[in-house]
């Protein structure tokens, strides 16, 4: 039975695991936990050879989607599996380029003929967000619903649910720990945030452990929930890139001088350096990292060197995500 529940005890849902984790391109239809990284770009401005942050999680073929940014139902598509089944969602946190697909999906997932219940799970204002995306696609529904075909309206399959941090999901295949990380941490004067939550999970499975940074600053907590995990899931930010890719595009320029410093803040403060992923990957002794949410780099699309960066400080295995890349025991 599947069970969402709440608690600030993060220790005791922390359980070790040992085995490592190899990056593949082709999938293996008996590993009983597997990782495909959907999505693989940071930001939301598009790109055409990545979609944004979004990833697949499968045990004992049972589909979890982690974040759902836009180009998510395109990537799903092209792993084959049956997205009629995909039957929980998680969100890291609520800027567009993690959840901009969420509508998409939810609408194409009813088109399925989906009639169970689909829960999306995430920080305060997951809920209104998913009531927000049936209300946008329930003119759809009730036009499609008279065309034939189908009875359940949309609203009675999709329902969001506000989670706070601690044990916050459960059911025979995962056991899902969150923790508020540093994402927001520079806002309000170096107060943090009151109002907007953001995430970095742990999902124990009955052989695997694997952990999604989400975005986030580096901090000790974030080590705490990585601790011993088989697959690091972690972005990877440079402020470098993160600027000239703006200039690129021409929305530096179109910035006031207060709003570059502030997005410059938020770049270097908001996310995690290669080298803090070098740091958080040796100090909490993971099996292996798989770098994801990639700033975009103005000259191209080759990584190599990031994984230098993160190998000065851990002596694991580094893989440069790429979407559609499958991640298996």
């Amino acid at each position: 039975m599947k069970r969402a529940v709440v608690s600030t005890t993060i220790a005791s849902m922390i359980i070790f695991a040992v085995a490592g984790y190899r990056a593949v391109a082709q999938s293996n239809a008996n590993a009983v936990t597997r990782v495909i990284t959907l999505g693989t770009l940071a930001g939301p401005v598009p790109m055409p050879h990545r979609a944004q942050s979004s990833n697949l999680l499968i045990v004992n073929n049972t589909y979890y989607v982690v974040d759902a940014g836009d180009g998510v139902v395109r990537r799903l598509a092209k792993t084959g599996i049956n997205m009629r089944e995909i039957g929980t969602i998680f969100l890291t946190h609520l800027h567009d380029d993690h959840m901009a697909g969420l509508g998409t999906l939810m609408s194409e997932v009813w088109d399925l003929n989906r009639t169970q219940p689909i829960n999306a799970y995430g920080p305060p204002g997951t809920e209104a967000i998913v009531r927000a995306a049936v209300d946008y696609f329930s003119e759809s529904s009730e036009i499609r619903i008279a065309d034939g075909g189908r009875t359940v309206p949309i609203s009675k399959v999709f329902f969001g649910h506000d989670i706070g941090t601690g044990a916050v999901y459960e059911d025979a295949n995962i056991k899902v720990t969150a923790i508020e990380n540093a994402h927001y941490a520079f806002h309000n004067n170096g107060k943090g945030d009151e109002k907007h939550k953001s995430y970095s999970y742990r999902f124990q499975t009955p052989d695997r452990v694997v952990v999604f940074t989400g975005d986030t600053g580096y901090f000790d907590g974030l080590v705490d929930l990585a601790k011993g995990a088989d697959l690091l899931v972690s972005e990877a930010n440079s402020v470098e890139a993160r600027k000239a890719i703006l200039i690129k595009s021409g929305q530096w320029q179109a910035m006031t001088p207060a709003e570059q410093e502030r997005i410059m803040q938020q770049a270097s403060h908001g996310h995690l350096s290669t080298a803090d992923v070098g740091r958080l990957a040796a100090k909490a002794q993971v099996s292996s990292v798989a770098l994801t949410h990639l700033t975009p780099l103005p000259d191209g699309d080759d990584y190599s060197s990031w994984v230098d960066e993160v190998k000065k400080y851990y002596s694991g295995r580094v893989i440069v995500a790429k979407d559609l890349m499958s991640f298996e025991p």
